[in-house]
């Protein structure tokens, strides 16, 4: 029996916050499978370095306190829900790692073969965009119930830059906070950031990930969603090693709820 594409966490909606955690995910539906190249040992490699370990637990708060989580429950290898559709607007094409990867981390061959048109509509059809619609219709009800609606979009990065990030600096910071120029306001990123510097952890804007996830519908066109994207060092919580827990794990994830209680309080009003 397959696993459900996604799953949306919500109980009665009492205030307009949606976690997007796209990445944290290690499914391969069997379909997919005989479409890599990587043996089952490279398959694990693969994702022991690319997936967000555990951030749906990290950032779980959100939706017992009425806000709501959307997780995508299919690994990025297969189609990366963070990525543009469009490979024209999205800059990873260059890496191999578009919408639909054709490279691993350190740049070897994923697939057997380039996906053709039909076959790469079948994986958007079938893993993408119903993923996206999801995650659209939360929002827009968050907006017709509240008139905002304010995006969290959840990640994890390994404490050293892997060969296809674009920011190859050994000294990576706690967090890293992603904003967009339309959505993210200066508030929200002091809002934030100021918890993570009052609570002594290194902080960047913009590296080494840039940007934030917001629904293509409001992409550009709608004030009333803000979005920031809050990345993780696994360093903090994980053992890099093995992808299991680290004894840093439940002091994070306390850390990560109190971030969410202090924006429903203060920069949502709630």
């Amino acid at each position: 029996m397959e696993t459900e594409l996604f799953v949306i966490e919500k109980s009665t909606l009492t205030i307009p916050l949606l976690a997007n955690i796209p990445h944290s995910s290690i499914y391969i539906p069997s379909l997919i499978r005989p479409s890599f190249a990587l043996s089952e040992n490279g398959l694990n490699t693969e994702l022991l370095k690319m997936t967000d370990w555990f951030v749906d637990d990290l950032f779980s708060k959100i939706s017992t306190i009425g806000g709501v989580v959307a997780k995508c429950n299919v690994s990025r290898l297969v189609v990366d829900p963070e990525r543009f559709e469009d490979d024209e607007k999205e800059s990873m094409v260059c890496k191999g790692m578009g919408v639909i990867y054709t490279k691993t981390h350190d740049g070897r061959s994923l697939r057997k073969h380039l996906p053709s048109d039909i076959e790469r509509d079948d994986l958007l059809n079938r893993y993408y965009r119903p993923y996206h619609k999801a995650v659209q219709d939360e929002a827009q009800a968050m907006l017709d119930l509240f008139g905002q609606c304010l995006i969290l979009d959840c990640h994890s990065f390994s404490s050293k830059p892997l060969p296809y990030e674009l920011v190859q600096d050994p000294n990576m910071p706690d967090i890293c906070l992603g904003t967009d120029q339309f959505h993210t306001t200066k508030d929200l990123i002091e809002a934030i950031g100021g918890f993570f510097h009052k609570h002594d952890f290194s902080m960047a804007l913009n590296r080494p990930f840039e940007g934030t996830y917001v629904p293509l519908k409001f992409l550009g066109k709608d004030e009333r969603v803000s979005s920031i994207m809050i990345e993780i060092n696994r360093r903090l919580y994980l053992d890099e090693d093995t992808g299991q827990k680290s004894d840093g794990f439940g002091k994070i994830k306390d850390m990560l709820g109190d971030v969410v209680q202090s924006l429903r309080a203060g920069y949502l009003n709630m």
